[in-house]
């Protein structure tokens, strides 16, 4: 009988020790030296404090912002400990009242605004926890931004562009605003 147990309880205490100790604390220690930003969660600073990480988005409802994509977390908005999407199919009432709802919400925070608004702006992303939104979402809010902080649509539309990431290595995906990085360059320039 020992000459099972003991093989066994030997594997068990290398593998823990290789698999639970010595392997994550390499890839911490590697991912701490090459890119340290992201491995500590990518968090934005304003005046010395954190206000947010650029990997999560978070829920801007005031109209002088731009606004993401809506979160389908739970309990509440952008809950980063429980990421996940709606699940809803695209024929479900709810997801359509959803949508109704953010466009209704945007149309009252700038009835001007184009009849069409964007789709990432109606919807939320697999994760619920998306901090980007498409040029075109971005374009879209520009009047809105503008007027309410009294700027020139110009000026919007140049950070906008200054604040638009392209594809991945030139190739993948599409190209996307952070919502959190647009808004804080937008408060940095309203303070000039």
């Amino acid at each position: 009988m020992m000459k099972i147990i003991r093989p066994a309880l030997v594997s068990l205490t290398v593998f823990t020790i290789l698999t639970g100790i010595i392997y994550p604390l390499a890839v911490t220690g590697l991912a701490q030296l090459i890119f340290p930003h992201e491995a500590n969660g990518s968090v934005m600073v304003k005046n010395g404090k954190p206000v947010g990480s650029a990997l999560i988005g978070q829920p801007f409802d005031d109209p002088k912002y731009f606004w993401g994509r809506l979160s389908a977390t739970t309990p509440s908005p952008y809950n980063s400990a429980s990421s996940s999407g709606s699940n809803l199919a695209q024929s479900n009432p709810a997801l359509i009242e959803q949508a109704k709802g953010r466009i209704s919400a945007l149309r009252n925070a700038d009835p001007q605004a184009p009849a069409l608004v964007p789709a990432d702006l109606a919807t939320a992303s697999g994760s619920g926890l998306d901090p980007h939104i498409s040029p075109a979402a971005a374009a879209y809010q520009v009047q809105r931004v503008a007027k309410l902080r009294g700027m020139d649509e110009a000026k919007v539309s140049a950070l906008v562009a200054a604040n638009t990431e392209g594809r991945q290595f030139g190739i993948l995906g599409e190209p996307t605003v952070n919502v959190l990085k647009i808004n804080l360059a937008l408060d940095e320039l309203e303070q000039k």
